[in-house]
């Protein structure tokens, strides 16, 4: 099945927009519990001697935004071009 690359790559971008969002949020909501599953996640004990003095700001928000949803069409937009060029071959 052929990908509409640009459909899909729109959809991916605003996918992991609101991911994105949604995860600022829970930070600036419970930053401790926040920095507690971001060690589970990549398994660190002190987490917050690395990441302890992060705050989210506006702007930091607004551009860590942008950045998301423009690497991950970038991504998906490779993706999907990858896919159609692999299923002609």
């Amino acid at each position: 099945m052929k990908l509409d690359v640009n459909k899909f790559s729109l959809a991916a971008a605003g996918t992991m927009g609101i991911i994105y969002a949604v995860c600022a949020i829970f930070v600036t909501l419970w930053p401790n519990f926040s920095l507690q599953l971001f060690g589970w996640l990549v398994h660190l004990v002190n987490v917050d001697k690395f990441a302890g003095d992060v705050q989210i700001t506006a702007l930091g928000f607004i551009f860590g935004l942008l950045q998301a949803v423009v690497y991950t069409y970038a991504g998906a937009l490779l993706f999907g071009w990858l896919h159609n060029k692999f299923l002609k071959g």
